[in-house]
């Protein structure tokens, strides 16, 4: 079977499995293959629902390739607006960054990639996530496995530019109306906001403010319908707040400012 003839075939096993980018996702997979075995293997398990990402071991974010594992959350193209968000207000020179709830380390990795940066401080409670993010962040970062800023070095309070999150926003009773790949293929610690999906959040900004510098922001994504709760709790703990939006992506992200 020639090239095109087996990418053809790929594509109209990968149509009939119902994945929307069939065309891109086959060429994905002929790439990675490293025999017909392989491509065989590799076909059934995305026909069977395994996610790209977890079956090639890496994903597409901001420009860049992240290593992620089986059971590892795979970073969403929405979130590069978050990215951008960050990358908007972080200082010129010298910026010091908590990636929290890093997951693989993809906004990390980004924010690395694009600023003049003291150091990426990334945190997540899941040990086979930050296996990747230490993979993805490399020298320019480093990677804790802990509970939110627990393992974070004590001595970075108070100095923080940016804290930037996409913690877990899915609320527990919403997951089980995800889509498989999600919620049969990625940790349900990665997913699992708890009742009204903010709860990791709420944590979130009521340390976050004695982290930052003045001046410092904490940016965390969430859904449209639940900006408005989420700005509440970080003005409940003194930030000045305000929300970004993009239609384009689906993409909300509440912002917050240490005065």
């Amino acid at each position: 079977m020639s090239q095109s003839s087996a990418e053809a075939d790929v594509v109209l096993q990968l149509r009939a499995a119902g994945c929307v980018f069939a065309e891109d996702e086959a060429r994905i997979l002929i790439s990675e293959a490293t025999s017909p075995g392989a491509l065989v293997e590799m076909v059934e398990r995305r026909v069977a629902g395994v996610p790209l990402e977890h079956i090639v071991g890496w994903a597409e974010f901001f420009g860049m390739r992240v290593a992620v594992d089986p059971r590892v959350f795979v970073p969403r193209q929405r979130t590069a607006f978050l990215v951008e968000q960050a990358l908007a207000l972080a200082p010129s020179l010298g910026a010091v960054v908590i990636d929290m709830c890093c997951g693989c380390g993809a906004i990390g990795a980004a924010l690395i990639a694009h600023l003049d940066s003291a150091g990426v401080h990334a945190t997540d409670v899941d040990p086979a996530a930050v296996a990747n993010a230490r993979r993805n962040l490399g020298a320019g970062g480093h990677v804790y496995v802990g509970d939110l800023f627990e393992p974070l070095p004590p001595a970075l309070r108070g100095s923080v530019d940016l804290i930037v999150a996409n913690a877990p926003y899915v609320p527990t009773d919403a997951i089980d109306l995800m889509p498989s790949e999600a919620r049969l293929h990625e940790a349900r610690v990665a997913l699992d906001g708890g009742a009204d999906g903010l709860d990791i959040q709420r944590r979130i900004a009521a340390e976050a403010p004695g982290w930052l510098a003045p001046g410092g922001h904490l940016l965390i994504e969430t859904s449209d319908q639940q900006a408005a709760h989420t700005a509440a709790a970080f003005e409940e703990h003194g930030l000045i707040t305000q929300t970004a939006r993009s239609d384009e992506r689906d993409a909300t992200v509440v912002v917050g400012r240490r005065p």
